[in-house]
């Protein structure tokens, strides 16, 4: 019965879970949906976003506006929904880069890739874009820059995503690269920005610095219309519409409701870490409880609230879930079948490890410096919690029967020395059964019932398997352990 109670449990959080993100209201057909990615790119914006666009899609949307308001984030998280506006070919996508109440009004960092990232973008007065090179918090608080491969890398998927959108690929290299140094040159009425190398290249004349080496590019909204990165300067929304030609379409707003605060939430490190300290001690003490009961429904709801989550945020597959399982299968044959604690435990527990650090990650492997941080970070959530969690079994193993009346009687405490006269085998059992022969009464594999004169005992094969009904000697007997070998 508990075993269905889990099972149901597990199904229910996973169709709860999952429904909060398929909406089965129908939107018109003439809309215009506007998507907010305000605050910090994190995973579960990514979830969000992605369904925003799903909604779009099916719903056959005249346009697709990403109103941004962000200082950055992840920079995983923000290629992720790079690749999924990327992917949305029949609807213009537009990035909006708006200010208001409780805004910041800008698009930094990974905010302007996700921008290049669209077909068209269009800023609000007072709002800015650029800033885009990767850095890193430092244990004191500060910050400093990535390494050289890790900008190559970002500034190479910026390069690209202006080539494939038609914006200015100086503008964009200059915005992740200290090195890149931008200047303006004048073609008749027409002004542009490029680098210094193609100035001297291309034999134009330089006008004044608008970025000189050293520093980061940021450009405001005037000077991004100026430059040919935005499509024009709007006071609001309906004036962004008009200028696609929309203004008469309804505009669908989605917004990050409460399941995508739920998973966000059940996501964080915090909230991993309780739930896989949780589930390993619920884990562990249901595999050396006899059945199933509490801990093992415990278990099965705190390691589904941690895949579920993850895999709605795309992170988890069949991978991560196998390990998972083979951990487990591990460390259940290491408990039942093999004494002692050795490699098979361990494997066990590797297995777990990896299967939970996989399951926050995007890539298996790191290969860049932004994916080691990630790694790392993950790695000590899941290790501080596997740590924790085993240290609080041995602190339940010793100290709860004393502190806990009604569990004296579930745990053993005390002990039957031979100094008090406790003894597992009488004296004469040595002399009066080695030699002996008997007859199995069970398979020995290696371990089974045999008659040994008119005695039924326990006894155990040297590690072969022997059938019943084999006439056996005892070789050996050593406290409570007989071994026989069939004669």
């Amino acid at each position: 019965m508990p075993a269905k109670r889990a099972l149901g449990l597990l199904t229910l959080l996973t169709a709860l879970l999952t429904a909060a993100f398929l909406e089965a209201e129908e939107s018109p057909r003439s809309t215009a949906f506007v998507i907010e990615l305000h605050g910090e790119i994190d995973r579960s914006m990514m979830v969000y976003i992605r369904r925003g666009i799903e909604r779009a899609v099916k719903a056959e949307a005249e346009a697709v506006i990403i109103d941004i308001d962000t200082f950055g984030g992840r920079v995983d998280s923000a290629l992720q929904i790079t690749s999924l506006i990327g992917d949305v070919k029949e609807i213009p996508t537009v990035a909006f880069v708006t200010t208001g109440e409780a805004r910041t009004g800008v698009s930094w960092s990974a905010g302007a890739l996700i921008s290049l990232s669209c077909d068209r973008i269009y800023m609000e007065p007072g709002t800015s874009m650029g800033a885009a090179a990767p850095v890193y918090q430092t244990p004191e608080g500060g910050t400093e820059g990535a390494s050289e491969k890790e900008v190559s890398a970002i500034r190479a998927q910026m390069a690209a995503l202006a080539e494939k959108n038609g914006y200015p690929k100086a503008v964009a290299l200059a915005m992740v690269d200290y090195d890149v140094e931008l200047v303006e040159v004048t073609e008749g009425e027409k002004v542009r920005a490029v680098t210094r190398e193609d100035v001297r290249g291309e034999g134009l004349q330089a006008g004044r610095t608008i970025s000189p080496a050293g520093k980061l590019l940021t450009l405001t909204a005037g000077e991004m219309e100026r430059y040919g990165l935005s499509s024009a300067t709007v006071d609001d929304l309906g004036e962004l519409l008009d200028d696609l030609g929309v203004g008469e379409a309804e505009v669908v707003r989605v917004e990050q409701t409460v399941p995508d605060q739920i998973v966000a939430v059940l996501t964080s490190a915090g909230l991993t870490s309780l739930l896989v300290l949780a589930g390993i001690i619920a884990l562990f003490i249901e595999l050396t409880s006899p059945g199933f009961g509490l801990p093992g429904t415990t278990a099965i709801i705190c390691f589904a609230a941690v895949f579920v989550s993850n895999f709605l945020l795309g992170t988890v597959g069949s991978l991560e879930l196998l390990l998972f399982l083979g951990g487990v299968v591990l460390l259940a044959l290491e408990i039942f079948l093999i004494p002692g604690f050795g490699v098979t435990g361990v494997s066990g527990i590797l297995l777990i490890v990896v299967s939970l650090v996989l399951s926050r990650q995007t890539f298996i492997i790191p290969a860049i410096d932004w994916q080691w941080d990630i790694f790392r970070a993950n790695l000590l959530i899941v290790l501080a919690s596997v740590t924790a969690s085993f240290l609080l079994l041995f602190l339940l193993a010793r100290y709860l029967p004393r502190f806990l009346p009604f569990r004296r009687g579930m745990v053993l405490t005390s002990a039957q020395r031979v100094e008090e006269g406790y003894t597992v085998q009488v004296g004469t059992d040595r002399g009066t059964l080695l030699g002996k022969s008997g007859r199995t009464l069970t398979v020995l594999r290696p371990v089974g019932k045999a008659e040994i004169g008119e005695r039924i005992l326990t006894v155990e094969s040297e590690g072969e398997y022997i059938p019943a009904g084999t006439t056996v000697e005892v070789v050996e007997v050593d406290s409570n352990r007989i071994v026989v070998r069939s004669s």
